[in-house]
């Protein structure tokens, strides 16, 4: 059987890691269910999901460089989100509002020589405190 993305397989979990479990796929072949892949909900424990030797079904969602990535969140039904509003409580729809116009290589300079001055300005006036703190203290 030749494995390919979107595939959906029987496999055993053969060992977890704190990033991972590593799954025994059909034909000897080994895949990754990456943390963020076990579950819709977050996952700090991993092995609060999953066990060693349990059976999972897994989806192919990768394979780069002979490695096998898995998901077995995207087999699962996605949590409810919160209902629509009615109609009695959406906002009423304005037109979106177009994007901005890219800025011009002459604004993006103006843009950086503005906080670069500002910047520039800060500093020079904490040297001028410190050295005035220092030719006061001198004099006593």
């Amino acid at each position: 059987m030749e494995l390919t993305v979107g595939a959906v397989l029987e496999g055993k979990v053969k060992s977890i890691t704190n990033f991972g479990a590593f799954v025994s796929l059909p034909e000897n072949k080994t895949g990754l269910v990456h943390i963020s892949e076990v579950s819709n909900t977050y996952v700090s424990d991993i092995r609060q999901h999953l066990t060693e030797e349990q059976d999972v079904k897994v989806m192919v969602i990768g394979m780069e460089n002979g490695k096998i990535n898995l998901s077995i969140k995207r087999l699962e039904a996605k949590p409810q989100s919160r209902p629509a509003p009615t109609v009695q409580n959406r906002a009423p729809r304005t037109a979106p509002t177009p994007p901005p116009a890219p800025k011009t290589a002459d604004q993006l300079f103006e843009e950086k020589l503005k906080a670069f001055m500002s910047e520039s300005d800060s500093k020079i006036s904490s040297i001028r405190q410190y050295s005035d703190h220092r030719t006061k203290s001198r004099r006593r």
